[in-house]
């Protein structure tokens, strides 16, 4: 007998059927069992009366424990029925079962929000915590934006292609996280901050609409509501300018919102585009929450900030850096007056902010060589160093290289928001603590001496005070 769904079992009454799940819970009422069925699509009352061939052992079923069941479909008696749940008219009369796993005991309940269970053991034993609705739910619904953004930019022309993890160590911004090589010893890959090369070279391969959710890496400490690795929606196109970029983007979530999120009301038609110097004057925040109502959990309120500084001033190591990063494209004519007035120079950059917090950020590109050598030298690289981390690129820049521009969505940090969650790590499946430990994997770990040897690699011990 082929199992059925809990939530397809109202297309079966008067049929007998078989159902799979886990036990939500159990009610002995004197000779009658009655218990609550669950697996992903749904929760069943079912009933088992002394008359079936292994009724005893029945009655020592566990919450949690893992059944195989068969039986019939029946109507619930008049006047028991339960209006908040699909099969709530139904229940299921079993006459046989198995137990297919015993549960022991769980570390703490799953049935509730999991609010007030402490996160570092929730996060332990997040195989449980993933089984309470709220984060299933999550988990779902990231699912289907996923899916519907990978529908909706194919129809738009757009490829998505894989790039790859292990790659070299750029500076981009933020620490890499290196990993050892053990063909070519003492020499390292490093995780991608993300696909920032990788898109570019995209463009002048002539790909010309590039998508990728993509997984990204940034060794950096501990920051609020930050991960070590992330997934971004990345995007990446050629021949058009950061209108363009922008109403792509407005058009994608505003569909996203209307198909996945009925509920909730963009507060304005067309999204606010507001200068960054404008917006640390009028708001003191480079990304205002410009909602009617911020007590509202059902409103939200898109808006672009735009026209970035291009530099800002590093205090502590005296020089100038990206405001963004160094392939961002300058609003200045002759790159060779950049050291003139770095303060004053502005870049085609653009942040997108929801309800106060920024979930994307992207700009056009530098594509002229001699620009984007000008640009390095300007931060401190050498034409050594240049060559060494971007001759790559330079050169790929040397055979046609279209206009082009794109942006990375954090989609962590979309989902927490669209969700109502307090953290970015209510919607990832498996996150990590605050200073970047998997708690139930218990990583990072040391690795055996065996393995050191082979990357010819040595622990330095801290040395005692």
């Amino acid at each position: 007998m082929e199992r059925i769904l809990i939530g397809d079992a109202v297309n079966y009454l008067g049929k007998e059927i078989k159902l799979s799940g886990w036990v939500n819970n159990r009610r002995d009422h004197g000779k009658l069992i009655f218990l609550e069925i669950r697996d992903r699509s749904g929760l069943i009352q079912s009933v088992i009366k002394p008359d079936i061939e292994n009724y005893k052992s029945a009655k020592e079923i566990r919450p949690e424990d893992v059944l195989e069941l068969e039986g019939e479909i029946i109507s619930r008696p008049k006047g028991m029925e339960n209006p908040k749940i699909s099969t709530g008219g139904i229940e299921f009369k079993i006459k046989r079962l198995k137990v297919l796993a015993p549960s022991v005991t769980l570390p703490f309940d799953i049935y509730g929000d999991g609010y007030d269970i402490g996160e570092e053991k929730r996060m332990e034993y997040r195989y449980l915590d993933i089984r309470r609705p709220r984060l299933l739910k999550n988990l779902e619904k990231r699912h289907k934006i996923n899916l519907f953004i990978r529908e909706e930019l194919a129809k738009k022309g757009f490829i998505e292609v894989e790039t790859p993890i292990l790659t070299k160590s750029t500076p981009e911004g933020a620490r890499d996280f290196v990993v050892p090589s053990r063909l070519q010893p003492g020499n390292f890959y490093a995780l991608p901050q993300s696909p920032q090369q990788y898109k570019q070279l995209l463009m002048v391969a002539g790909i010309e609409k590039y998508f990728q959710i993509a997984r990204c890496f940034r060794d950096e400490d501990s920051r609020g509501d930050r991960q070590p690795e992330f997934t971004q929606l990345d995007i990446e196109m050629s021949f058009v300018e950061e209108d363009d970029i922008l109403r792509l983007v407005e058009n994608l979530l505003t569909d996203a919102v209307k198909n996945l999120y009925p509920n909730k009301k963009i507060s304005q038609g067309d999204w606010p585009r507001i200068d960054y110097k404008e917006a640390v004057k009028k708001y003191n925040s480079d990304r205002p929450d410009l909602r009617n109502d911020k007590k509202n959990p059902q409103e939200l309120s898109f808006l672009w900030v735009v026209n970035f500084p291009g530099f800002e001033w590093k205090e502590t190591e005296k020089k100038w850096d990206s405001a963004h990063h160094p392939f961002t494209k300058l609003k200045i004519e002759n790159y060779k007056e950049i050291k003139k007035a770095p303060s004053k120079i502005t870049a085609y950059q653009y942040d997108l902010v929801l309800n106060g917090c920024e979930i994307g950020g992207g700009s056009l590109r530098i594509t002229n060589p001699d620009d984007l050598e000008t640009m390095f030298e300007f931060l401190g690289h050498s034409k050594t160093a240049i060559k060494e981390k971007f001759g790559h690129l330079m050169e790929a820049f040397k055979y046609g290289v279209p206009p082009h521009g794109g942006i990375a969505l954090g989609l962590d940090r979309l989902l927490s928001v669209l969700e109502n969650e307090p953290s970015i790590r209510e919607v990832i499946a498996f996150p990590k603590t605050g200073d970047s430990r998997d708690l139930m994997m218990d990583s990072p770990s040391e690795i055996s001496k065996e393995q050191l040897k082979e990357l010819r690699l040595k622990i330095e011990k801290k040395r005692k005070q």
